[in-house]
């Protein structure tokens, strides 16, 4: 990982992933003030979409985009994301604001879009130093975490007026279909549990609980904090494929996250994993809290566990895959492949052991 300024989340651009700064002061002119005076850094967290910081006139911005090289159909979508925060933003102050899109792949080679620059801190592999002093930093950020879900998921998406971002009706089952399809399209090695899987997946698949906005990609590192208070949620990021649908598949991707059972030791990693003896919530907490704030049946929730195991299956083997064919160079991908194996079989587990 590139190394960080003191005092900074950023990082210098990596290389292979740098952009055309000409191309892009042109494109900015008029549109941006300040945009004959550019400066580029990258946020080095995360595996999917780039997100760079621009600086621009005295103004920050982010500027979001796709990865390098071809994408799976459909993924990485820019030009969604730009219109959802469009329409998230005014009822969910948390999503950042959208600034400027564009849709000319001709100035960077794909779309993208900047967005408001928000200040905080995200929990990513350890606590961060500003929470040192802080005894209960891990409970406060695990009720930010819970809490946040549940605001989300109890907004009215008829007052809202944004019933119109999906089809909630037969959604449970479409996850299923779908996750089962880019699987396919990316295996790499054969993974001889997921045909099992996504035969019990989709022979159990339930009725959707409710109708609500699902972030779909809901975890501890897509939350930033406040600097000074661990319960202050400043932004949740990364909507890209956000839709309307059953509010329980957030929930279980998130046990997903925050568990992370089945990863072979030295494979492990505590991004949005944290031990309850450091004081995070336990799997049980998280659920208790959330069945809380939200009053929703979780009696079902085995199901959506094993969906949210099976999603971050298929997201860690679609990176993988572009790993493997060349497409891209990170060596942070090199081990992807194994851990969706092993997120493959922990899925199995779960479903054999009822858990």
């Amino acid at each position: 990982m590139p190394e960080l300024q003191a005092g900074s989340d950023t990082a210098p651009v990596r290389p292979g992933e740098e952009l055309d700064l000409e191309r892009l002061r042109a494109y900015l002119n008029g549109r941006l003030p300040g945009s004959d005076n550019l400066s580029l850094r990258q946020f080095p967290g995360g595996h999917s979409n780039l997100t760079y910081l621009l600086q621009a006139g005295g103004q920050a911005y982010v500027l979001r985009r796709a990865p390098m090289g071809p994408v799976a159909p459909k993924a990485h979508d820019m030009v969604r994301e730009y219109h959802l925060l469009e329409r998230i933003h005014p009822v969910f102050p948390e999503a950042p604001r959208p600034v400027l899109l564009c849709e000319d792949p001709g100035v960077l080679g794909v779309p993208f879009f900047l967005m408001e620059r928000r200040e905080g801190v995200i929990i990513r592999t350890r606590m961060p130093q500003e929470y040192a002093g802080v005894p209960d930093a891990p409970q406060r950020a695990s009720q930010a975490l819970v809490d946040t879900l549940a605001r989300l998921h109890a907004i009215d998406i008829q007052v809202s007026g944004l019933e119109g971002l999906g089809k909630p009706d037969g959604f449970n089952r479409r996850q299923v279909e779908g996750w089962a399809g880019r699987w396919q399209r990316a295996e790499t090695h054969p993974a001889p549990e997921a045909a099992r899987v996504i035969q019990w997946l989709t022979a159990e698949v339930p009725p959707e609980s409710a109708h609500t906005l699902v972030h779909n990609d809901f975890k501890l590192d897509n939350l930033m904090l406040d600097r000074a208070d661990p319960g202050r949620v400043v932004a949740l990021l990364d909507w890209e494929m956000t839709a309307i649908g059953d509010p329980l598949v957030d929930l279980g991707l998130t046990l997903c996250y925050w568990t992370q059972r089945g990863f072979p030791d030295h494979q492990r990693s505590p991004i949005g994993a944290p031990a309850a003896d450091q004081g995070f919530y336990s799997r049980e907490q998280v659920l208790e809290r959330y069945r809380q704030q939200s009053g929703r049946d979780l009696s079902n929730i085995r199901w959506y566990e094993v969906l949210g195991v099976f999603k971050l299956a298929v997201i860690l083997q679609q990176i993988y895959a572009r790993y493997h064919a060349g497409q891209t160079q990170d060596e942070r991908f090199a081990r992807l492949g194994e851990q969706a194996q092993a997120l493959m079989r922990e899925a199995w587990r779960q479903i054999e052991a009822g858990a």
